[in-house]
């Protein structure tokens, strides 16, 4: 089966024997573009669910299921690609052929795999990996000695962590935002990629002031927003899960021309408008919106949603 959620993310999910029109059919929409073959890991089935997000010039893979690798063959090599693709293991032992050399990864180790050159990795259901794909002079530019590091296991803790947090938050929201935005998520990860692989200090300077710096304040910004509602949510718990000070978080925000608590309180009052306007949430009362914004004095989240917006909760609403 395969299904397209949004623009620039696709779902192929497939389970049975490797073989027939279907399994043709889908392995051709699947993994033909990515210049790869697919068969089981073990047994004689596959089983796989892969989410595949373009986010301008790199492409971020989530391989999911009980059976399935991924294959670089020598036909393959014929499509003249040589981008270079991390490979994030996060469960069980991931084996990485490259060139018939095999490495395995623990959980949290990475490592820089070659597409001009055979390979393969799998998963199971106890073996977990995600991956990065990025044109290899993109990479290059920002660690112009990347390629020492192939095949190489990769760990570099508070790097590797955002690395995989930004993964997460980039596969699945990146492919929604415009071109402009896109462009820089997609540097921004082959900016932590090259701090991962230890670039020279030059262009680590610049990797950590424009990508690690702004992959954190986006991760800080999406922890916001899925704890809205919470009343206690505060700085220093938002930074430490960025593996920030208070102080090193609050200074993000301010490069981004905003406080910790002047962003909070505009997410909070924007969805509580939303909530407002909603045909879905009339028979809410506005005191239970409030609440569920994030706001524990009703006095305040009007005082405060009147100065935003020129009105009153119960005035926008009738409007």
């Amino acid at each position: 089966m395969d299904a397209a959620k949004t623009p620039g993310i696709f779902v192929h999910q497939y389970t049975g024997l490797p073989q027939g029109a279907a399994f043709e059919h889908w392995r051709e929409r699947a993994v033909g573009p990515c210049g790869l073959d697919i068969g089981p890991s073990h047994g004689d089935s596959i089983d796989c669910r892969l989410q595949v997000s373009v986010v301008d010039n790199i492409t971020l893979a989530i391989p999911e299921g009980a059976s399935a690798q991924y294959s670089r063959t020598q036909s393959h090599l014929a499509d003249g690609s040589d981008d270079l693709v991390l490979i994030a293991a996060h469960a069980g032992r991931v084996r990485v052929r490259q060139n018939g050399h095999t490495v395995e990864l623990a959980p949290a180790e990475m490592l820089l795999a070659d597409m001009s050159i055979t390979g393969a990795v799998g998963h199971t259901d106890e073996d977990r990996f995600t991956t990065i794909r990025m044109p290899r002079r993109t990479l290059l530019e920002i660690n112009p000695r990347a390629e020492d590091k192939l095949s190489q296991v990769l760990s570099d803790g508070a790097v590797a962590e955002t690395v995989f947090r930004y993964h997460a938050l980039a596969a699945n929201h990146a492919p929604h935002l415009d071109a402009v935005g896109q462009r820089l998520t997609a540097q921004h990860m082959v900016d932590l990629v090259g701090l991962l692989l230890g670039t020279d200090a030059e262009h680590a300077s610049l990797a950590r002031g424009r990508g690690h710096a702004s992959a954190r304040l986006e991760l800080m910004r999406a922890d916001v927003m899925a704890a809205l509602s919470r009343n206690d949510l505060c700085l220093s718990e938002v930074a430490t899960r960025s593996g920030l000070s208070p102080r090193q978080a609050q200074r993000l925000f301010e490069q981004a021309g905003t406080t910790f608590t002047e962003f909070v309180l505009e997410q909070r009052l924007l969805q509580a408008r939303k909530l407002l306007g909603d045909p879905r949430a009339r028979a809410r009362k506005i005191s239970d919106i409030a609440h569920s914004s994030g706001f524990a004095d009703l006095s305040y989240f009007n005082r405060a949603f009147r100065k935003r917006f020129g009105a009153t909760p119960s005035e926008l609403r009738e409007a």
